[in-house]
């Protein structure tokens, strides 16, 4: 029997967001009490919580959103095992996994959604940029990672901001996955030899990416 496990963090006001995003203030804008129907008003950026980044994301000449085909955004996944590093390590190709080929949808799990809330989530491992051109080479073109992003995430103060690793992939046509969470059950699955198919479809938001609803379904 097939199991569905949910990859999305909640969406609601206050939420951990990327540092100068928008805030996510999600409230009532309409009750049923009042006026017949429950309506909720929501403000929020476009990468919040569990999402997707269009190449558009980084590169004004790069596929918007909506210009992406379906399947980018589903099929059959393979988990890397990237769990137990140390604070802002970056993540050598060494630890690729076997089965990458185009198709294919590479999760990658550090562990880091256990800190999901606390300011340590900001301090989470990455891909290295020769990773990321592995994961290219391979023809991969949908990664997803349980962190705030495939990049590293400066502290505050430190001014040595990149997204070579989003270059990489999205200059490659790769969608990206982000604060993605419950991943070591994909780990598990994967390990017991079960078939992991994930789904990443976000709403039909033109631009640079959108929220998703990410479900693995496990064979």
């Amino acid at each position: 029997m097939a199991t569905l496990v949910d990859l999305s963090v909640p969406l609601v006001t206050g939420m951990p967001v990327y540092p100068g995003d928008p805030r996510v203030e999600i409230g009532p804008a309409l009750t049923a009490a009042r006026d017949g129907v429950n309506v909720q008003r929501v403000h929020m950026g476009s990468q919040s919580g569990t999402h997707v980044d269009a190449p558009y994301h980084v590169d004004d000449a790069w596929p918007r959103l909506d210009e992406l085909p379906l399947d980018r955004f589903t099929g059959p996944a393979v988990v890397m095992d990237a769990r137990g590093l140390p604070p802002r390590t970056a993540i050598g190709p060494e630890r690729l996994p076997d089965g990458l080929a185009p198709g294919v949808v590479l999760l990658i799990a550090t562990g880091w959604s256990a800190r999901w809330g606390g300011e340590e989530y900001l301090a989470h491992p990455y891909p290295a940029v020769e990773t990321a051109e592995a994961i290219a080479a391979a023809g991969v073109r949908t990664v997803g990672i349980d962190a705030l992003s495939v990049d590293r995430t400066p502290p505050p103060g430190d001014g040595s901001f990149s997204l070579a690793v989003h270059r990489v992939l999205c200059g490659a046509g790769a969608v990206i996955a982000e604060n993605l969470t419950g991943l070591d059950a994909l780990l598990q699955a994967q390990a017991a030899g079960r078939r992991v198919e994930v789904s990443l479809f976000p709403i039909r938001l033109d631009g640079d990416g959108a929220p998703v609803r990410a479900v693995a379904r496990l064979d």
